[in-house]
């Protein structure tokens, strides 16, 4: 097959420190001023964490509107609605609404929290005709178990006739959110418990029971509840920005790949950006190399995901070097 791009560059974002566009740029600066005739094509991406309405809007074509709604805690705070496909779906970010970062470590409250201001932006987006709304569910300060989103929403006269697919970034189900990820949004042994309890008694309310189901536990139970009361789609988000965007087809005019982000964990592992990526360059047979912030994965992690190369880089400078690198090894090979 003929390969028209010696490079295709598709980071996520270093979470915190640089959006996926910023890695991109920065990777593929080092790579084309060390030798000209290279050939790049920039590929952003992410996977229904913080970032991705960014991606899906600048990758498809779309726009923002920015909406005063309800942050984690019940303070206004502004956030965003994507619109793509001629304004036929609709983009909404719980990081953006219901993020933790939107609550400083004095401030997080894991039984407080709520997603309210998640559902208020869906309300929105219903409510100026969307007929698909898309959620990306990473990076939440909440662990109602969408409670708070479904309430808002139901404030606002429901989903009508709306389709809600919700882009996961955890495989965790339902019933276990709380005890997985309720210490790092604020939680002690105590508030666990009783978050697993309450997140047990919604389910025993919901229409249907979201307890087993895999991914429901997205956004601290918000997937699940969603599935529950309004049939939403749980569907890995890696996956499905990569097919918004047309990774493959991108990918398979590629002599070789470069992706990376903030952290090489065990999440990773689970169906992050970086792995679905090296799923498929292994597929492709495409050679891909990673460019990473850190790195907290044993020798046999690393290899599992198959890197012809693997380079860390914390800021700018770095990850130009890093690019540079690349195509300099590539070009004395």
């Amino acid at each position: 097959m003929t390969r028209d791009v010696d490079w295709l560059i598709a980071p996520d974002s270093f979470k915190g420190t640089f959006t996926a566009s910023e890695v991109a740029l920065a990777i593929a600066a080092g790579a084309s001023g060390e030798h000209d005739d290279t050939t790049l094509e920039i590929c952003p991406v992410a996977d229904g964490g913080e970032g991705t309405l960014d991606t899906l809007v600048r990758e498809l074509g779309g726009r923002t509107v920015e909406q005063q709604i309800s942050d984690p805690l019940g303070r206004p705070v502004t956030a965003r609605v994507g619109w793509i496909g001629n304004d036929s779906m609709a983009l909404v970010e719980v990081a953006g609404a219901s993020g933790y970062d939107l609550v400083t470590a004095s401030e997080r409250d894991a039984e407080a929290a709520s997603t309210f201001g998640t559902g208020e932006l869906i309300a929105v987006a219903v409510g100026e005709g969307a007929s698909h709304v898309a959620i990306a569910a990473g990076g939440s300060a909440s662990t109602d178990g969408g409670s708070g989103a479904i309430q808002a929403i139901e404030s606002a006269g429901g989903l009508r006739s709306a389709k809600l697919t919700v882009l996961a970034d955890v495989s965790t189900p339902f019933e276990l959110a709380a005890a997985v990820f309720g210490p790092q949004k604020g939680a002690d042994a105590g508030a666990v418990e009783r978050l697993s309890a309450r997140l047990h008694g919604q389910a025993e309310a919901l229409p249907r029971d979201p307890r087993g189901m895999p991914m429901g536990g997205a956004a601290g139970g918000l997937a699940g509840g969603l599935w529950a009361r309004y049939d939403a789609s749980i569907v890995p988000g890696a996956a499905w920005v990569l097919d918004a965007i047309g990774f493959d087809q991108r990918l398979a005019r590629a002599g070789a790949a470069v992706t990376g982000e903030g952290r090489l964990d065990t999440q990773t592992l689970e169906g992050k950006a970086v792995s679905e990526i090296a799923r498929r360059c292994a597929r492709e047979q495409v050679p891909l190399h990673a460019v990473v912030g850190s790195l907290a994965l044993d020798a046999i992690e690393i290899e599992s995901l198959g890197f012809a190369s693997l380079r860390e880089a914390t800021d700018l400078v770095e990850l130009r070097c890093a690019g540079r690198e690349l195509v300099a090894k590539a070009c004395s090979a």
